[in-house]
């Protein structure tokens, strides 16, 4: 079966699952919308059924790998949703300390890519640690759908210090060498922009196509950036001007891609969104960042 990329459809319907996917319309209206485009037996739900994600289709990495180590885990957040939870994962040989990576999932909570993504990190010698936000109320559910409309529900205020909880905990783990850095993707790389200017001994900071603090936040960052955009991705890119002239002014260190004709969620290999060329180049660049950057 040949895998469908963003190619196979029209770019008005691949607006219109951003628009969904990010809670801007409902089902419903995607569906309305998209009947437009509809073509023969492809209908506006098959259409909706090609664009989400296929996580064995993508898998990269088994949870079973014997090269890694990983389980899901509890820490105390008293300043946020009380518990944070989420998935651990080292390599399965500790040799000395190893630096640590916090992963961000999109706007759906710690789905099967966001693990896979953090396995993915541990085969290339780090601690990484994936935080399920939507733990406070059961956890990811296991449908994308469902997913979404939960996560409007939380409070953001609690989970923005769930994450910052979560980086704390990395830089004391025993194994770990005390350098941190955060990779998050969508509302993840928001998150990842977001911690760069709270927390101040941040090693790293990588936010893929993800929204951007203001001019007096954008400061107070010291940690150097790496940033990955989408070509096409016209909602989010449009705070990216201000963005860089605000690390300019700052004198913070960043190296911002944009990968042109890519969409929003390039490097999310569980949709046609999925662009190979700009998820290889880019997830080559963040590894090299964060070895970069973490190893001491």
């Amino acid at each position: 079966m040949t895998r469908q990329t963003a190619n196979d459809f029209k770019p008005e319907v691949l607006r219109l699952f951003d628009q969904y996917v990010h809670g801007v319309i409902d089902r419903r209206a995607f569906l309305q919308s998209a009947s437009k485009y509809a073509v023969g037996v492809v209908t506006a739900e098959t259409m909706l059924q090609q664009l989400s994600p296929n996580f064995a289709q993508a898998q990269q990495v088994p949870k079973t790998d014997a090269r890694i180590q990983a389980k899901y885990v509890e820490y105390p957040s008293p300043h946020g949703s009380g518990t944070l939870r989420g998935y651990l994962v080292t390599p399965a040989e500790i040799k000395g300390k190893l630096p640590a990576v916090l992963v961000v999932h999109e706007n759906r909570g710690l789905n099967p890519h966001i693990e896979d993504i953090a396995r993915r990190l541990a085969l290339d010698g780090f601690i990484a640690f994936a935080p399920d936000a939507l733990a406070s109320l059961g956890g990811y559910p296991g449908d994308e759908e469902k997913a979404r409309e939960l996560f409007p529900k939380l409070d953001q205020n609690k989970i923005r210090a769930d994450f910052i909880e979560a980086a704390a905990i990395l830089k004391k783990l025993p194994e770990a060498n005390g350098k941190v850095g955060v990779v998050g993707f969508c509302y993840g790389g928001g998150i990842a922009n977001f911690l760069a200017t709270r927390i101040p001994d941040l090693a790293a900071a990588v936010p893929y196509y993800g929204g951007q603090p203001g001019e007096e936040d954008a400061a107070k960052i010291k940690a150097p950036l790496l940033i990955h955009y989408a070509g096409t991705d016209e909602r989010v890119n449009a705070g990216w001007p201000k963005y860089e002239a605000a690390l300019t002014r700052a004198g913070v260190k960043y190296q911002a891609y944009v990968y042109a004709g890519t969409q929003h969620g390039f490097n999310n290999d569980t949709t046609p969104r999925y662009d190979q060329a700009a998820a290889t180049l880019s997830w080559q660049r963040t590894v090299e960042f964060f070895k970069a950057n973490l190893r001491a």
